[in-house]
């Protein structure tokens, strides 16, 4: 389900450069997403070319990841470790909520 609405994703920390997918060249997007299991939730950040977004996208909207996969990552700044998992879709598709579904 979809938390947040997507936000652009830049190249720098001055946010002066989009980031943009390798191969396509298409502008990145983060989106937050509730994924819901067996009573339990969990917040993802996950990272969707804009390509990849419908429309329709916004808070409450069921969607699916499609070609979801998590890459690992962790850097050392200023002293510290940080650490954590990158999750990337190739799109999201809208699905038909359960009552529309029957």
């Amino acid at each position: 389900m979809v938390g947040t609405l997507p936000v652009p994703k830049y190249a720098d920390q001055e946010k002066t450069q989009f980031a943009t997918d390798r191969e396509t060249g298409a502008k990145l997007y983060t989106i937050t997403l509730f994924f819901m299991e067996e009573g339990r939730a969990e917040a993802l950040k996950i990272t969707v070319p804009e390509t990849g977004l419908p429309d329709g996208l916004k808070p409450g909207v069921p969607v699916m990841p499609v070609e979801l996969f998590a890459t690992p990552w962790a850097r050392i700044f200023n002293g510290s470790l940080s650490d954590g998992i990158a999750y990337r879709a190739d799109r999201l598709d809208l699905m038909a909520p359960a009552a529309e579904a029957a």
